[in-house]
């Protein structure tokens, strides 16, 4: 196990009444894609922007990179590179100028500045595109080029918020591409996001964050196992009374209400399971409308530890006002 990169301490942060950030601890092992998976408001963006030295720390600790983020902000800056949800590119300036820019802020050698902005510009395969304006190019364009532009000094860490949100499914696939070649050059990845498969596809490990409080760590396989082998959803012409049934066989270990049916986490092998389950509903005089028997989703891992659907949630959440945009809550 690497030695952790980050490493956060019952961090608090509140906007007046409203804590969006509810005492998380947790670390990130350097080189390692990390995770927080959680709806909007959840408190993900607020957290990163506490660790990116955006917003002050309030109560507890943060070290990013070896840097205290409370003691030594600069450090931390000079550390990292940040991907915001919103796009921040000048539309008057070409891809070489805003990565050209930015490594005159950072005090780059001439020299320097060419080699990175030539790298970069391949990476993320923009170098046909390199003396284009940016309002002429398309979003997934300028996602990557606002990560080669978070890239540009060589981070330790870099942090991603929502980096693929408003993207088609073909795109958002090539972005995890490219972030994975990020990370394969050695940059640490510490990523926010509300989209199920994009936290199971890249992440090597995952947060579930909700309501300001991560509720459970792991990788990927191991939240699923936490659910068992088999799940299986059902849709009968009573659910409650299917409930009332099903929670006195053995073999079903818990059962989760969803907008529309059940979902039954199962001890043991579904195949074998699933016949005794419909077996009982039929002598019960439940008729069983689709049923579907499969392996666990992080979809599931989430309804199971916080009680509720992430799409759902995300669109009950409203952000605090903070005063700032793209601030907190989030």
């Amino acid at each position: 196990m690497r030695e952790p990169i980050i490493v956060v301490k019952d961090l608090y942060h509140r906007y007046g009444d409203f804590t969006a950030v509810d005492g998380i601890s947790f670390e990130v092992e350097e080189g390692e894609i990390f995770s927080f998976l959680g709806p909007n408001g959840a408190g993900k963006s607020t957290a990163i922007n506490v660790l990116i030295t955006l917003l002050k720390i309030q109560d507890g600790t943060a070290i990013v990179a070896g840097h205290d983020v409370a003691k030594d902000p600069q450090k931390v800056r000079e550390s990292i590179g940040v991907v915001f949800q919103e796009v921040t590119l000048d539309r008057d300036m070409t891809c070489r100028e805003i990565l050209e820019f930015h490594g005159r802020l950072y005090q780059m050698p001439l020299s320097e500045r060419k080699r990175r902005i030539d790298e970069l510009l391949s990476l993320v395969q923009l170098d046909s595109k390199r003396d284009v304006y940016t309002k002429h190019l398309s979003g997934g364009m300028k996602r990557r080029l606002e990560i080669a532009r978070g890239l540009m000094t060589r981070p330790k860490v870099l942090f991603l918020d929502e980096p693929t949100i408003g993207l088609d499914p073909q795109t958002r696939t090539r972005m995890w591409d490219y972030i994975r070649s990020v990370n394969e050059e050695g940059t640490t990845i510490f990523l926010t996001t509300h989209y199920m498969d994009e936290a199971d596809n890249l992440s090597k490990r995952i947060s579930i964050i909700d309501h300001g409080r991560i509720v459970t760590t792991g990788r990927s396989f191991e939240l699923k196992n936490t659910l068992g082998e088999d799940l299986v959803y059902m849709e009968t012409d009573d659910d409650v009374a299917a409930r009332t049934v099903l929670r006195e066989m053995p073999e079903v270990r818990e059962i989760q209400e969803k907008s529309r049916g059940i979902v039954l986490l199962l001890s043991g092998d579904g195949t074998k399971v699933l016949p005794l389950i419909m077996e009982r509903l039929s002598a019960g005089g439940i008729r069983i409308l689709v049923v579907n028997l499969k392996k666990p989703s992080m979809d599931d891992v989430f309804l199971h530890f916080t009680g509720r659907e992430l799409r759902d949630e995300g669109r009950k959440n409203i952000s605090p006002p903070t005063g700032r945009k793209g601030g907190g809550g989030r």
